[in-house]
């Protein structure tokens, strides 16, 4: 199975994450997201797209501008997996909204959404990545959680091997009706 991680990151926050990720998963790929274009994400079997973000919920920059890339690629039967990095002391109304709205725009694309996260340990106020009481995705806090950051991913990718397994694809699009 060919995996691939696509991140934006303005600090080098997001970057290091995915590549403590990339370590877990094994054998993948990782590319900064201002350097691809929509052909890039169909030539993998599981897409995670990871970003931060930014102000007062709006979507990193590089993913501003590559949005699109995304939208038209084809991602039919792929699996899908998202990772949001965000301050949930500083920007609790707004924790890793980016998240929310890249799964938004792409939604409706056919994808098998693998690696939701639950909500407990976190504390914020609202989040757009937090849907039916769950995250949409693996959301890691450096800022105030540092310390949990490198469990979580271990945990995390332990559960992405499993949702890949074809007996899970049942449980998975159970989970995505939901949403």
């Amino acid at each position: 199975m060919k995996m691939g991680i696509f991140y934006g990151s303005q600090t080098g926050n997001c970057e290091d994450l995915c590549s403590q990720v990339k370590k877990e998963l094994g054998e993948s790929e990782i590319h900064n997201i201002s350097d691809v274009s929509s052909d890039n994400f169909e030539e993998y079997d599981l897409i995670i797209l990871a970003t931060s973000t930014w102000g007062s919920g709006d979507l990193q920059d590089d993913w501003e501008m590559q949005l699109d890339e995304v939208k038209n690629a084809n991602l039919d039967q792929k699996f899908v997996a998202f990772i949001g990095v965000g301050d949930q002391e500083g920007y609790g109304d707004t924790f890793c909204d980016a998240v929310g709205i890249i799964y938004d725009a792409i939604q409706g694309k056919g994808f098998n959404h693998i690696g939701l996260w639950p909500s407990e340990g976190y504390e914020f106020d609202n989040s757009e990545a937090f849907r039916n009481g769950q995250f949409l995705g693996l959301i890691l806090d450096v800022e105030n959680q540092d310390d949990l950051s490198e469990d979580r991913i271990k945990s995390w990718v332990k559960q992405l091997h499993q949702e890949m397994n074809p007996l899970s694809k049942t449980q998975i699009n159970e989970a995505r009706a939901e949403l």
